[in-house]
């Protein structure tokens, strides 16, 4: 597993498992149908922002991450981070990879902390992943999310320093 900034011919590696995982809707805040327009907008920065791939011994994208200031000015010192991981690999410890590597070029970078503004509570994956790594919960916004399944659940503030 090898870790990278994501380039312009990652995107349709990216897009094929990212629509699949929004249009879940169990996960994340996006609209369900997010166009690949909108959505390649969201996802890949440019500076301060980062968009990183994990890519496999034949160089296809199988996780991606994508930093940016959380706030702008006196807050851009804070990091914000979406992460996804494709479906197909999920489970072999590919996050967790992801995540450590994110968060050292975070630090590289120059943020100072990492917030997440919606962890949706239902998700008990990512939410034991992020406290394993030393994010912890600040609050939950109760019934800040709308669950296909399970109806309206919290949205987990997490927050860890670098």
């Amino acid at each position: 597993m090898r870790f990278r900034d994501a380039t312009t011919e990652d995107w349709p590696q990216i897009w094929r498992f990212l629509r699949r995982i929004v249009a879940d809707g169990t996960t994340f805040t996006w609209e369900p149908d997010v166009d690949e327009t909108e959505a390649r907008a969201r996802w890949m920065h440019r500076p301060p922002g980062r968009t990183i791939v994990a890519v496999d011994e034949h160089d296809r994208v199988v996780a991606t991450s994508e930093t940016h200031p959380n706030q702008r000015g006196p807050g851009a010192h804070v990091a914000n981070a979406g992460f996804m991981v494709d479906p197909d690999h999920a489970g072999g410890g590919v996050g967790r990879r992801l995540a450590q590597y994110t968060l050292e070029q975070a630090r590289a970078d120059g943020y100072r902390a990492m917030q997440f503004n919606a962890v949706v509570e239902t998700n008990t994956r990512a939410v034991e992943l992020w406290r394993s790594l030393g994010f912890e919960i600040l609050t939950t916004v109760p019934e800040a999310f709308h669950h296909p399944e399970k109806g309206y659940v919290g949205l987990h503030l997490m927050h860890r320093r670098l």
